[in-house]
């Protein structure tokens, strides 16, 4: 009989044989479906066993270079899992973890899914008011964290273990030495497959959080097919840049570069400096690199030409990339960064694979394992609608509901379907264009306005660092295209700026979706950096219909566009 090891890896290596031929990757792959799993037992322990390879590799500022070999973190964490039974941690108990980018954190989680408890990822960013909130909703025994943030749960009472990973403090106990503890772990049984793993509380822009349960084959198994987009296979080097407390450093720095044995690099630094981070892609022989819009958008501005790098494979993910973005980076590289779509709810959704051709301005096909339906408000499938994830075959890889919350589920799950709340179109040959959030998209004068279409289209411009479109109210046209604009350096807010930006959109667009108002501010953004557009709706909402704000600019205040 088949064991969860055979059958995690059968699946594993009928991706990387069709790395680069998504059809037959599609039509060979079937989401492996063990009873019984536990991924860092089953997987991580059987590849990192007397491995030598470079499991790990952290580097940062001060020249900070640090090291562990697949067997040394197997060691590692069999030794973390073995200190924190003794000090009373069981099945089930769940453990809320605030590192940064430290090995701890690859050490802690990986001991905490041989002990089978519950992990709780949480940003350094959070202060106290969020973190109550987590230890409450997501019922956590122990906590981990470091010296410089550990009086942020000076409101603790007995009832929580409390651990730091590095430092000391009062009233913790220190992890950082566990060396006499056993380097071989038994666990106390098999692990469930349907066992919980993971509980993200989502960046949201509500006022409370989502809480998103993972268990121990949704995201590790699941992970597999952001494997596949990242075109990653045994031995290559990969750095992924996000923060420790999001899903997606559990997706790319994490399970599937493990997934496909590969190097995990990470970089723990102050700040973050484009310069730095192309120097240790220069220097680490980073063979494929993943970043956020905002990094590439930071990294474009270098001479990239000038840079000698072992690069294979370039991705993005977080939000849409913009096609001025991907032209840049090719032109200095001869590489293509492929767009990639997914949640903390599942895996990589959608996505432009290796091999493939890349659409401009598409985010690509449906990921192997996943059916992707656009459905209307009624559940019909439409050629444009909401992205949702077809929930007949029991796709591994979608998590099995909001932990506490019942009915928030039950909206999400309707229909057979996983809803997302994202909009995207589809073409005849099956790659997704996203459109935009289903409360992002709005009507001018009765046309479907696509927030995302504008502000690509902003960011081309030569002063324009970012933007945000949202509706703003109008007597006329019931609600117009506004952007808010944040400019380069060396660019300053001013009429004749405000006339350039409008006059690059009105060339570049059709007349029912031109950018009708603009005004220069910051964008406000969520804890994780996404913007918060639903902020900027409600200060438009707010209004007046005659109001107008400092550095805030309408079509209508240019006689020179009347004439144009």
């Amino acid at each position: 009989m088949a064991t969860g090891t055979d059958l995690f890896r059968q699946a594993r290596d009928t991706l990387i044989a069709h790395r680069t031929d998504y059809e037959r990757a599609v039509a060979e792959f079937s989401w492996p479906r063990p009873q019984q799993f536990n991924w860092a037992l089953d997987w991580f322990d059987v590849i990192a066993r007397d491995n030598s390879r470079p499991g790990l590799r952290i580097v940062g500022d001060g020249g900070r270079d640090v090291s562990l070999s697949f067997e040394e973190l197997r060691q590692r964490s069999n030794r973390l899992a073995n200190h924190l039974r003794s000090l009373g941690l069981r099945r089930g108990d769940r453990i809320l973890l605030m590192l940064g980018n430290v090995p701890n954190l690859w050490e802690l989680m990986l001991a905490a899914i041989k002990l089978s408890c519950p992990v709780i990822p949480t940003t350094t960013l959070m202060m106290p008011a969020d973190l109550r909130d987590r230890v409450a909703r997501g019922g956590a025994k122990a906590i981990v964290t470091e010296a410089a943030y550990a009086d942020r749960f000076s409101w603790l009472d007995g009832s929580h273990t409390k651990l730091l990973a590095q430092g000391q403090a009062s009233g913790w106990q220190s992890l950082s030495d566990v060396g006499s503890a056993d380097a071989e772990f038994v666990p106390e049984g098999p692990t469930d497959a349907a066992e919980s793993l993971l509980l993200y509380f989502t960046s949201g822009t509500t006022a409370k959080p989502k809480l998103v349960q993972h268990t121990h084959v949704s995201y590790p198994i699941g992970h597999l097919s952001t494997m596949y987009w990242l075109g990653l296979r045994p031995g290559d080097v990969h750095l992924n840049l996000s923060s420790p407390g999001w899903a997606k450093h559990a997706w790319s720095s994490f399970f599937a570069p493990w997934n496909a044995e590969a190097t995990i690099v990470a970089m723990q630094t102050a700040r973050f400096d484009a310069a730095q981070l192309l120097r240790e892609l220069e220097r680490c022989e980073v063979t494929s690199f993943c970043a956020p819009p905002t990094v590439w958008r930071a990294l474009i501005q270098l001479p990239l030409k000038d840079a000698k790098v072992k690069l294979r494979e370039l991705l993005s993910a977080g939000e849409p990339l913009n096609p001025e973005v991907i032209t840049r980076v090719r032109a200095a590289w001869g590489l293509t960064i492929r767009d990639g779509y997914g949640q903390t709810e599942t895996t990589l959704q959608v996505g432009n694979f290796p091999g493939q051709p890349v659409k401009a301005g598409s985010m690509g096909r449906a990921a192997p394992g996943y059916r992707i339906a656009l459905l209307d408000d009624d559940g019909h499938e439409r050629e444009e609608g909401e992205i949702c994830v077809a929930l007949a075959n029991q796709p591994v890889a979608v998590m099995p509901g909001y932990l506490g919350d019942p009915e928030r589920t039950a909206t999400v799950m309707r229909h057979g379907h996983y809803h997302t709340g994202d909009v995207a179109m589809r073409d005849a040959d099956g790659y997704y264009t996203y459109v935009g959030r289903n409360d992002d998209v709005f009507k001018c004068s009765d046309y479907r306005i696509s927030p995302f279409e504008l502000e690509s289209l902003l960011i081309e411009h030569e002063c324009v660092m970012e933007a945000a479109v949202v509706p703003s109210p109008d007597p006329q046209r019931l609600a117009v295209p506004k952007a808010f604009v944040v400019l380069r350096q060396g660019f300053a807010p001013s009429r004749e700026t405000a006339l350039a930006i409008l006059r690059f959109v009105r060339a570049h667009s059709s007349p029912f979706k031109r950018v009708r108002r603009l005004e220069f501010a910051e964008l406000p953004k969520t804890v994780s950096g996404k913007i918060r557009r639903v902020e900027l709706r409600g200060v438009e909402l707010q209004r007046s219909l005659d109001m107008r704000r400092p550095q805030e600019f309408w079509e209508e205040d240019f006689v020179e566009l009347k004439r144009e």
